[in-house]
């Protein structure tokens, strides 16, 4: 009876069979990728087949760091690099990947990327360093093909928008070996001549045809343009290192022209508009001058000094009026009053009673006699009367208190 061996004795004569296989254990295997997963841990699990079979395959997380550029995903066609070996415990055998490339196309893509991923680190696409595209752009440069569509529909978009637009064509390659530094020697050229802005690009194609504008030195033409570059390479699904770095990107050469040239009918209609609006303005303003003056020369008029003079002059009469008539009315007054004084005087004046039958008297000395004791008989005394005076002597005394 033939030996009789356990699973784990086959799978392990077989493992070991593999790992003498000098091919298995470094061997690239070219297909498409297919039920693709990324694992928690960082293991991606993927499996590559092609139009007759299909072979598992894992990459493990601490050869991603070195091994694999680009976000693996389902269909790519892809290079895997690495060793066939057998899983002991399930006894299949699985394709252990060190290093994954993109195949064909896929390695222009991945060239793609990692230029891409390089100028970003050095900030050529940053935000900062983007040019403002004016808005009303006469001389506009344009690099690309001097035959082909990309040219005849910017010819043709600029012409229908503005017809006084001129356009500067810098004949380039644009497509096979020397097209990248065609296109470079056309941004600089260009940039000489102090253009308004630029149009850099061509037609759609392939990602081959289209690859002048993913070049290095096509990036740094336009990075260091000192005219605004506007990138329109292929369609708009295509995109390539020339649109990351220009100031603004349009989706195809056509769009780059609508937004380069401004639509002259359309900025006629708003200059009209314009005009319209600011005739109306001015006219409002006006009104509003107009009356501010008439209110400045009323207020002049008030303020004037002639007039104020006149108001003066004519307060002054009317104060001089006042003074005078106060005057007169207290002149009447103190002449009143002085006229009661002097009545009261009158009234009381020694003449006056000496008028109405009464008579003075003074003794020796001439003064008045205002007592009986101041008097004796025999003294002289002087009687004063109204028609003249009388000189007597004393007889009699006579003292009546």
């Amino acid at each position: 009876m033939a030996n009789i061996y356990s699973v784990s004795q086959v799978n392990s004569y077989i493992k070991n069979m593999f790992t003498q296989d000098f091919a298995l254990s470094r061997i690239s295997v070219r297909g498409e990728i297919s039920n693709c997963k990324y694992h928690g841990s960082g293991h991606i699990y993927f499996t590559m087949k092609d139009k007759g079979g299909t072979l598992a395959a894992v990459m493990f997380a601490g050869q991603r760091r070195t091994g694999l550029r680009f976000q693996l995903q389902e269909g790519q066609q892809v290079v895997v690099t690495g060793a066939v070996d057998v899983y002991e415990r399930d006894g299949r055998y699985q394709l252990y990947a060190r290093q994954i490339e993109l195949d064909g196309l896929g390695g222009l893509f991945e060239r793609f990327l990692q230029l891409r991923d390089e100028l970003e680190e050095m900030g050529m696409f940053a935000p900062e360093y983007k040019q403002e595209i004016p808005s009303y752009a006469w001389r506009i440069g344009v690099v690309t093909a001097p035959t082909g569509a990309a040219i005849r529909d910017i010819m043709n978009i600029a012409s229908r928008r503005n017809p006084y637009v001129q356009l500067i064509l810098y004949p380039a390659l644009v497509q096979g070996s020397g097209a990248a530094a065609s296109i470079t020697a056309g941004i600089r050229t260009l940039d000489e001549m102090g253009l308004d802005v630029l149009i850099v690009g061509r037609g759609g194609g392939s990602i081959e045809d289209l690859w002048a504008f993913n070049e290095e030195i096509v990036a740094r033409a336009i990075f260091e343009c000192r005219t605004p570059v506007i990138a329109a390479v292929g369609h708009e699904t295509d995109v390539t290192i020339a649109d990351y770095v220009a100031d603004l990107r349009a989706p195809t050469p056509s769009a780059a022209a609508e937004l380069a040239v401004f639509d002259y009918r359309q900025f006629e209609e708003r200059r009209v508009l314009y005009e319209k609006n600011l005739v109306r303005s001015m006219g409002r303003r006006m009104e509003r001058l107009r009356y501010r003056i008439q209110q400045y020369q009323m207020r002049l008029r008030f303020q004037d000094p002639e007039r104020q003079l006149r108001e003066k002059q004519q307060q002054l009469l009317h104060t001089e009026e006042r003074l005078q008539q106060m005057m007169e009315q207290r002149l009447e007054a103190a002449k009143h009053r002085l006229a009661l004084a002097s009545q009261r005087l009158h009234d009381l004046s020694p003449l006056e009673k000496i008028r109405n039958g009464f008579g003075f008297v003074t003794g020796r000395d001439g003064k008045r006699l205002e007592s009986v004791k101041k008097i004796q008989v025999g003294d002289r005394v002087m009687v004063r009367i109204s028609d003249g005076k009388i000189t007597a002597q004393v007889t009699e005394v006579s003292d009546l208190s």
